[in-house]
């Protein structure tokens, strides 16, 4: 059995402590025997998050032994954490076989030297803070969570369901994180390497409504003509007018955008319908599966047939 303690502080986010939790308590529910769940502040009194809600540890963390897999949420807490949460952290984090980071967990792990050297991430909020303030970290803003040997981090709130529901499938199997999924109704498959940000939801909405207007567009239509000449003929603009008021209302280029709305189209399409490869391609605007797939490699790692085996979801009888 796998001992997960959670660190329980003033200011934590509630949601870090609880997602995860619910996660590795559904394991237990549907495979017992799998993990001893186990939550801890510095001195076992209770903690008030940073939404209010008051959490009630197991203990203190003085009275915990070594666990498997030892979880550290974010929140406003770590803003100014207590040196004696840190301390505990240097001392002890190094025991656990697994070290985990919800949010802004990734600080307290940094300011007791457990990432030095690593390759981390946090939220993307946070993300320049962590990399100014512990420079021997490699902060990427990008993924939802990083794993480097036995240390993960992960991104904002919910991202920590999804890295719990990766160890749940490393520790047991796909099928049993995928029950959890289904139970608390969230996607098993979203992979660590997927952005934090969505393409609409990185690049902000534009003032003028032809500007927003051809935005609705792009995502509503990703396999027909989208080039800078074809959406500048929409919004009633020249090329050059368009590309301009576009890079400088929403933040990013036509080019860039169109880019990252096709791939989360045709990343679906692989996931949630047994349509081919070429298929796909032409319905997300590729062209051919070739320049999906240099799409893919460049931007996922991996090439949209190894995308699809992997976080596909099996077919239930």
């Amino acid at each position: 059995m796998r001992t997960v303690l959670i660190v329980l502080f003033d200011g934590v986010q509630s949601l870090d402590v609880t997602g995860p939790l619910e996660v590795f308590a559904g394991a237990e529910t549907f495979r017992g025997g799998s993990y001893r769940l186990r939550t801890a502040s510095l001195d076992g009194s209770p903690v008030r998050s940073s939404s209010g809600l008051v959490l009630v540890p197991d203990q203190a963390l003085a009275d915990t032994a070594a666990p498997h897999t030892l979880l550290v949420p974010g929140g406003g807490g770590t803003r100014r954490p207590d040196p004696r949460l840190t301390g505990w952290l240097r001392a002890h984090g190094p025991r656990a076989e697994r070290l985990v980071s919800v949010c802004t967990g990734a600080a307290l792990l940094a300011a007791a030297g457990l990432l030095d050297g690593r390759r981390a991430t946090t939220h993307w909020a946070y993300c320049d803070n962590l990399a100014r303030d512990h420079p021997a970290v490699t902060v990427d803003p990008d993924p939802i969570y990083v794993r480097d040997g036995n240390v993960s981090t992960s991104a904002g709130v919910t991202s920590g369901i999804d890295l719990a529901l990766a160890l749940v499938e490393e520790d047991l199997d796909r099928d049993v994180a995928l029950t959890i999924a289904r139970h608390l109704v969230v996607f098993l498959r979203r992979p660590g390497n997927q952005a934090q940000f969505s393409a609409q939801l990185a690049a902000q909405t534009a003032r003028r409504e032809p500007l927003r207007e051809v935005q609705h567009w792009i995502s509503e239509h990703p396999g027909d003509d989208l080039s800078v000449e074809s959406l500048a003929v929409r919004a009633r603009l020249s090329p050059r007018h368009f590309a301009r008021a576009f890079r400088t209302e929403t933040g990013t280029t036509p080019g860039r955008y169109v880019e990252r709305v096709r791939l989360e189209h045709a990343r679906r399409l692989l996931e949630d319908t047994t349509d081919g490869i070429e298929e796909v391609s032409r319905a997300c605007g590729y062209g051919t599966p070739e320049a999906m797939r240099r799409a893919f490699v460049k931007f996922l790692g991996s090439a949209p047939a190894e995308y699809r085996r992997r976080f596909r979801p099996a077919p239930t009888g």
